[in-house]
Formats: C-alpha cells, sequence, structure tokens
C-alpha cells in the first residue's frame, strides 16, 4: 500500500512521546476527580470499586471508537506511532498531511483520518493510565488489609488479588503493541484482528475485577447455579470468542460484502469459496504469501464462515438465555443476553442487505463485546452449587441463610 508523500516517514517515532503520557494523565484526570467526589465520603474500596467500573465503561467506549477507526479507513491516519508525524497532535503535523492529503485526496492519510487516529491514541493512553491507578489501589488496599489483619487479628479482607489488576496492566501494554504493530505493518489483518479480540479481553479482565469488587462492598456473595448452567456459560463465552475472532478476520479483509443477499450468498447456500486462500493467516492485506491477490472465492469463504458459525452462537445464546430465565437466576443477565442478541442478529444482516452502513458495523462490533462482557459477568458473579440442597440454603455473610439466594445479586453499579 503507498502512502505517497507519508512514505518518507519513519515507522516509530518517540520524539512526541512525554507530551501524548501527559495528555493521557490530564484527561484521565476527569474520570478520576469524578470518582473522587462522587464518593468522598465512602471508603477506599467503595472509590476503588467506582473506579473500575468507570474504567471498564471507558474501555468499552474506546473498543467502539477502535471499531469506528477502522471502519472510516483511518487507521493509517497517521502513519508512524506514537504520534502523528512525530507531533503530538495532527496540528503540529499540519503541513504533512495536508501535503499526503494532496498527493492522495482519498488515500489513507487525511486531515479528518488523522485525528480520529490521534484521538483514538488519547483515548487509549487515558484507559491505560485508569488502569495504573487501579493496579496501585488494588496493591496498597492490599497492604492495608493485611496491616489490619495484623494489628487487630482480623479486619477485613482485600476484594480480590492485586495480581488481577497487575495483569490488566500488563495485557493493556501488550494492547499498545499491537496498536503500534497495527500502523506499522500497513493494517496486516492478523494483527488488526488480534489487536481487536485483544480489545475483548481487556474487558472481560476488567469485567471481573468490577464483579468482586462490586459483591465486596455490598456484601453480598456470587449467586450459586447449578454446574450444567455455569459450564453452560463457559462454553457459550469461548463460543462467542471464536466468533469475534471470525468477525474480525472479516472486517479486517473487508469481505463483509463478499456475500450481498441473506440467508443464501450469491443465490447458493454453499457458494463457490476458497478456504486455503481466505484462511491463509500471516499475509499482508489483499495479497497471498506469493504476492498475488487474494481471490473473490476466499473472501467469500471468510464472510461464509462467520454467517455459519453466526448460527450456532444464536442459537446457543437463546439457548443459555432460556435456561438462565427457567432457573430464575442472573435475570439481569439473562435480559442483556437476548436484547444484544437481537442487536447482532440484526446489525449483522443490515451490513450484509444495506451495504455495510457505518451505525451497523459499529454496532455489531460493540455488540460482540457488550456479549463478553455479559457473560463474563454471569461467570464472575455466579459459582456452582454443590448439591441442590445448597441452591436453597447456602453462607451468606458467614452464617447461614434459610432463604434463596436472590437472583440479580450480582448486578454490578458504579
Amino acid at each position: 500500500m503507498s502512502l505517497g508523500a507519508s512514505d518518507m516517514q519513519p515507522l516509530y517515532d518517540f520524539a512526541p512521546v512525554l507530551e501524548l503520557m501527559a495528555f493521557g494523565l490530564v484527561i484521565a484526570l476527569a474520570p478520576l476527580t469524578w470518582v473522587w467526589l462522587r464518593n468522598r465520603h465512602h471508603a477506599p474500596v467503595r472509590k476503588l470499586q467506582a473506579l473500575t467500573v468507570l474504567t471498564l465503561f471507558l474501555t468499552f467506549d474506546l473498543v467502539l471508537f477502535g471499531a469506528f477507526t477502522r471502519l472510516t479507513d483511518s487507521g493509517l491516519g497517521c502513519p508512524d506511532w506514537p504520534g502523528c508525524y512525530g507531533n503530538a497532535s495532527p496540528v503540529g503535523a499540519h503541513a504533512e498531511i495536508t501535503a499526503a492529503q494532496t498527493a492522495m485526496p482519498t488515500g489513507p492519510v487525511t486531515h479528518g483520518k488523522a485525528w480520529v487516529e490521534m484521538i483514538h491514541r488519547y483515548l487509549a493512553t487515558t484507559v491505560g493510565v485508569l488502569i495504573i491507578v487501579l493496579t496501585v489501589g488494588a496493591w496498597w488496599q492490599r497492604r492495608q488489609a493485611r496491616r489490619a489483619h495484623a494489628q487487630e487479628g482480623g479486619g477485613a479482607s482485600s476484594p480480590m488479588s492485586p495480581w488481577w489488576p497487575t495483569f490488566t496492566l500488563f495485557w493493556v501494554c501488550l494492547q499498545g503493541a499491537f496498536g503500534a504493530w497495527t500502523v506499522t505493518m500497513k493494517l496486516f489483518p492478523a494483527i488488526v484482528t488480534l489487536h481487536l479480540i485483544g480489545g475483548s479481553v481487556l474487558l472481560m479482565l476488567l469485567c471481573v475485577q468490577a464483579v468482586q469488587q462490586t459483591l465486596h462492598t455490598k456484601h453480598l456473595q456470587p449467586t450459586l447455579v447449578p454446574r450444567s448452567l455455569y459450564i453452560g456459560m463457559l462454553a457459550t463465552a469461548l463460543l462467542v470468542v471464536i466468533q469475534t475472532l471470525l468477525g474480525g478476520w472479516v472486517s479486517t479483509n473487508y469481505a463483509v460484502l463478499a456475500c450481498t443477499t441473506f440467508p443464501t450468498c450469491h443465490g447458493s447456500w454453499w457458494p463457490d469459496m476458497d478456504f486455503a486462500q481466505g484462511f491463509q493467516i500471516w499475509r499482508e492485506l489483499g495479497l497471498l504469501k506469493d504476492g498475488s491477490h487474494i481471490s473473490f472465492q476466499a473472501l467469500t469463504a471468510i464472510h461464509y464462515t462467520h454467517r455459519l458459525a453466526a448460527y450456532v452462537v444464536l442459537a446457543a445464546l437463546l439457548l443459555l438465555a432460556w435456561r438462565l430465565h427457567r432457573a430464575q437466576r442472573l435475570r439481569d443477565q439473562m435480559r442483556w443476553l437476548v436484547g444484544l442478541t437481537v442487536l447482532q442478529f440484526l446489525t449483522g444482516l443490515s451490513n450484509v442487505v444495506l451495504d455495510w452502513p457505518l451505525v451497523a458495523a459499529v454496532l455489531h462490533t460493540g455488540g460482540a463485546a457488550a456479549l463478553l462482557v455479559v457473560l463474563t459477568w454471569g461467570i464472575a458473579s455466579s459459582r456452582t452449587a454443590a448439591s441442590e440442597a445448597e441452591m436453597v440454603i447456602s453462607p451468606q455473610q458467614g452464617r447461614p441463610d434459610t432463604t434463596p439466594v436472590r437472583p440479580g445479586t450480582s448486578k454490578v453499579s458504579a
């Protein structure tokens, strides 16, 4: 892919890295201040819980904006990393962007695309700062809990292991590396797909922490569910992860419009497809390993595989929702699953028959991420029961409780 004037720009230019870090810190002060003011009369554990939930929300926004960046072809709006032509913002790179846009008015580098790309990086830096704060706060909380235990022979326990946010910090750094490779490797499909699924994993990690801390601050126990239902949630989450990978592969290879009819493709239930080419993983965008262009049959194989897998995932989600409803547990998660499943079907269909509209495409990516969050929410806020008797009689706050476990006690709130 030729970028015209931008071909001369070094792929890595760390001159603006300190300014970018400062931008992220300044932006992060807004949510940090909001959490502190809203919870200034609460204990530190409550502040950390609220910050975790807010970070989860902002990370979801980041995933949505990342989809918008990709779908508007803004991923190379700034052809270097971490800045834009060695500057901390497109303002300082005005001359270079203008030259690239003049040479290729519809090319990958324009003023609008540069701003979209840099805003995405600012938001990513902000999320990184918040996760650093969560990590420091979790270790400080663990230290305080141990100190209280040593002094009083008891004291409140830490709501979760600090290794959870520590691993999350490692993961967000890895995401940053994949973001850099997305640019420097010119939208290499495998890298972009891994970057997409990495964002989903980041959401799942934050969701686990938000649930654990919410249960702790509200003095609630995980909801007891039958073992088969718990395994069903795990299996469905795995299916959605696989489907998200397939969806990312469709999007990064621009194979959405390889089939423009539904439910058949090119008037056939089994169109002409080339799976060997379509799932040749390590190659450049639009090319095969030998340098030849990828065929339309390969793009059809990519698209149709995602569509066939969608039928399986759709059935699994609806079955899980039915089981949650029948068990009368995790009702909030059940409602979200039904709503998001319908959203995914409608937006996926819209992408095919309405020529890939931007709003539907962004919502489709967001819906997949939201499904993973809801499934993680259900898994993290429940545990398996050893017997049917335990479903009714369970320990609550350290003492026997002879009443049924309340459905929906795992609801996460900021």
